[in-house]
C-alpha cells in the first residue's frame, strides 16, 4: 500500500473521444449466440450499448482527436507542453513508444518528454499520481495525460463471458499548477500473484506469437472459443477480490488523509459492471445521487472509464470547486484510490470518430 499526498497540481481540462460506431448488446452477434442467452448476460452486465474503433482506427487516434479538441477549446499553446503520457495497452507498436508519435502529430516541440504507461483499468487513478508527482518537481508547466484504449480487438466474440462488456476510448486531460487545488490523496496497491485473473498468455515475449498462440479453441464446457492471444478473465474471483480489496482501500485512504467520505461532491468508480459498483455503494453507504454511470452506454473501457465518466455525466456540473473520489481496479491485480479536488474544471463536447 502506498499512499501520496499532493499540493498544487490538478486537472484543469478535460476531452473525451469515442468511435461513431455503436453496438447495441441485445442484438450483438445473435448468429453465435440465442437471442435469450444474450439477453441474459446483457441485463446481468448492465452494458447496453458500446462502442467499436474500426479496423484502422487505434487508441493513439482517439486520444489524439480528444487532444486536439482540448487544446482547441482552451486556447493552449502547444509549445508549453512539456509533458505527454500515454497510458494504454492497445498501443501502436510494440516499438516505438506511442507517446512519442503522438508528440509529433500534435505538433507539440521536441523538447516534450514523452513516455508510455502500460497499466489496465486502475490506470488513470496511478498514472495521474505519477503525472503529479512530476509536476510538483515545478520543471513541467503543463502535462497531457492521455488514455485510450480498443478493448474490442483484444477479446474474443465467441467467448461470451467477455463479449458483451469491453468498448473503445479515449481522453485527454490538462494538468497544471495552481495553489487553488490544494492536496490529493491517493492509495496506490499491486498484486501480482493474482496475474492471471485476467490476462492475454499469448503474443508477448514470454510466450511469443505462432501458428499456436493463434489458433482458436473451445476452452470450457460451456463452448466458449478463444486464442492464447485473446483476453480473458476469471469473474468470479475477480468479484470475490474487488468486494474485499476495493473497500478497505477506500478506508485506509479516507482514513490517512483525514477527509470525509460523505463530503465528496461526487464518487466515480471503474465502470467494471454494474452489480460490483452497486455493492461497493452499498457497502460504504455512499449517496447514489452522486455516483455518475456510463457502463450502460459504453461499457467497460478499462483505465480510460474513470475520466470518460466524468467527462459524460459531469461535464456541466463542475463548476466552482469540487472533491471527488476516484476508485479503479483490474489488470496486474491493481487497485486505486484518489481523492481529488477539481477547480472550475473546462469540459469539452464528447468527439465522435
Amino acid at each position: 500500500m502506498a499512499i501520496v499526498t499532493y499540493k498544487g497540481v490538478g486537472i484543469t481540462a478535460l476531452a473525451a473521444c469515442i468511435p461513431s460506431r455503436v453496438i447495441d448488446n441485445y442484438h450483438y452477434d445473435l448468429d453465435i449466440w440465442p437471442e435469450k442467452e444474450v439477453r441474459k448476460v446483457v441485463d446481468k452486465v448492465g452494458v447496453v450499448e458500446r462502442r467499436f474503433a474500426d479496423e484502422k482506427t487505434c487508441a493513439s487516434d482517439l486520444c489524439f482527436a480528444a487532444a486536439e479538441k482540448l487544446i482547441a477549446d482552451n486556447n493552449i499553446d502547444r509549445n508549453e507542453i512539456d509533458l505527454v503520457v500515454f497510458l494504454s495497452q492497445t498501443p501502436d507498436y510494440r516499438m516505438p513508444a506511442t507517446s512519442i508519435l503522438l508528440q509529433d502529430r500534435l505538433g507539440l516541440p521536441m523538447s516534450t518528454m514523452a513516455f508510455d504507461i502500460s497499466l489496465g483499468c486502475s490506470g488513470f487513478i496511478s498514472t495521474l499520481s505519477i503525472v503529479y508527482a512530476m509536476m510538483q518537481n515545478n520543471g513541467f508547466h503543463k502535462a497531457l495525460l492521455l488514455d485510450g484504449e480498443t478493448r474490442s480487438k483484444v477479446y474474443s466474440r465467441k467467448d461470451r463471458r467477455e463479449a458483451f462488456i469491453f468498448g473503445d476510448a479515449g481522453v485527454a486531460a490538462l494538468i497544471e499548477h495552481d495553489v487553488k487545488f490544494g492536496k490529493s490523496h491517493f492509495s496506490i496497491n499491486s498484486d501480482g500473484s493474482r496475474g492471471d485473473l485476467i490476462m492475454i498468455p499469448g503474443g508477448g515475449y514470454r510466450n511469443m506469437s505462432s501458428v499456436e498462440t493463434l489458433k482458436e479453441k473451445i476452452v470450457d464446457e460451456y463452448g466458449n472459443i478463444r486464442s492464447d492471444e485473446h483476453g480473458h478473465m476469471n469473474g468470479a474471483d475477480v468479484f470475490n477480490f474487488v468486494i474485499i480489496e476495493v473497500p478497505k482501500d477506500i478506508k485506509r485512504l479516507i482514513t490517512a488523509s483525514g477527509e470525509d467520505i460523505q463530503s465528496m461532491d461526487y464518487y466515480v468508480f471503474h465502470q467494471a459492471n454494474s452489480f460490483i459498483n452497486n455493492y461497493i455503494a452499498k457497502k460504504m453507504k455512499l449517496d447514489k445521487e452522486r455516483i455518475p454511470w456510463t457502463i450502460q452506454k459504453y461499457g467497460n473501457t478499462s483505465s480510460v472509464s474513470v475520466p470518460l465518466t466524468i467527462v459524460s455525466e459531469l461535464k456541466n456540473k463542475m463548476q466552482g470547486k469540487k472533491k471527488l473520489m476516484l476508485s479503479a481496479f483490474g489488470v496486474g491485480m491493481a487497485w486505486a484510490t484518489a481523492i481529488v479536488p477539481f477547480v472550475d474544471c473546462k469540459i469539452s463536447e464528447i468527439v465522435e470518430i
